[in-house]
């Protein structure tokens, strides 16, 4: 990923954070009063505002110094999304079957690591990009595995040799969204602190697929 620094967003500030997934759906009224409905978009894309965070005149200065650092909208960076950031439930720990990921052919040793969202109705896979080193945890069959590589700025796990046919590959993982400052403005007053303002400081997520 081009223009990306493999840096955090300040985590204090992520915990204050508000959003979430985000989708464009066409709808169109016919004359008999029936919708036809499509989605514009493939993926969803997550959205937030940090601003929440922002409670001290330490958390501004903080905010600042990163946005500076990251120059304004130009580089991306990880944010931790305080409510999905594992291949599981928030209350849970991870563990090696949480995703299927993969069946192995014998020749394949790459693997994206994926989180699917799913009901009885329908399901979303959800490539993830940005894994946190040393959160993330392999199997081949459901028996654990660390015969592997991981890249941790991609999201692609290499295995030193190719998965057999037929064997299914599961993976466990935290991770960050990598996301990109959605303004191009910082704006603040001494006001604003201990009056209830808000500040607004907009992110938005940078999609790995068009």
């Amino acid at each position: 990923m081009t223009s990306f620094h493999e840096i955090s967003f300040p985590l204090p500030l992520s915990f204050g954070a508000s959003g979430g997934p985000q989708r464009h759906t066409e709808i169109i009224t016919l004359a008999s009063g029936h919708e036809q409905r499509n989605a514009s978009t493939a993926q969803s894309r997550r959205r937030y505002d940090a601003g929440v965070g922002v409670k001290t005149l330490l958390d501004m200065h903080t905010l600042i110094a990163f946005f500076e650092a990251r120059m304004g909208q130009l580089y991306g960076f990880r944010f931790h999304d305080p409510i999905d950031y594992k291949s599981c439930a928030p209350n849970c720990d991870i563990q090696i079957v949480d995703q299927k990921i993969g069946i192995g052919n014998g020749q394949r040793a790459e693997f994206e690591l994926v989180k699917t969202y799913q009901d009885d109705a329908s399901r979303y896979k959800r490539f993830i990009t940005k894994p946190k080193q040393g959160r993330v945890l392999v199997a081949i069959n459901g028996k654990a595995t660390t015969a592997f590589t991981l890249d941790a700025s991609i999201g692609i796990i290499t295995f030193d040799t190719p998965p057999q046919l037929g064997l299914v590959v599961s993976a466990g993982f935290e991770f960050d969204v990598p996301v990109r400052f959605n303004t191009d403005q910082i704006s603040t007053s001494l006001e604003s602190f201990g009056a209830g303002s808000a500040i607004n400081v907009p992110l938005i997520e940078i999609l790995p697929h068009a």
